[in-house]
């Protein structure tokens, strides 16, 4: 199997794919106050939890430095820091 079947496959389980739940996991295109921020990336992370590609997910966003919205429980900021851990961000 390719790497991008491989990748076809996993995205397809992601609990994500709800069509209700991408306003949840993506901020929204007009200001968001910090406590409906927290709000929303609270429920996005709860759906996270049970998604059976968790582990598929943020690896992915890493990958391709992801710099919007919830991926695998974690957010823009977080995921940002993962990667100044590792060394892979250049600045």
């Amino acid at each position: 199997m390719s790497a991008q079947a491989s990748f076809d496959t996993w995205q397809k389980m992601g609990a994500c794919r709800a069509p209700h739940h991408v306003e949840v996991f993506f901020p929204p295109s007009h200001f968001e106050r910090k406590h409906d921020r927290a709000e929303r990336e609270r429920r996005a992370k709860a759906i996270c939890a049970e998604c059976p590609v968790v582990t598929d997910c943020p690896r992915l966003a890493l990958e391709i430095r992801e710099p919007h919205g919830i991926w695998g429980g974690l957010n823009e900021g977080e995921r940002r820091v993962m990667l100044e851990h590792r060394g892979m961000l250049a600045g």
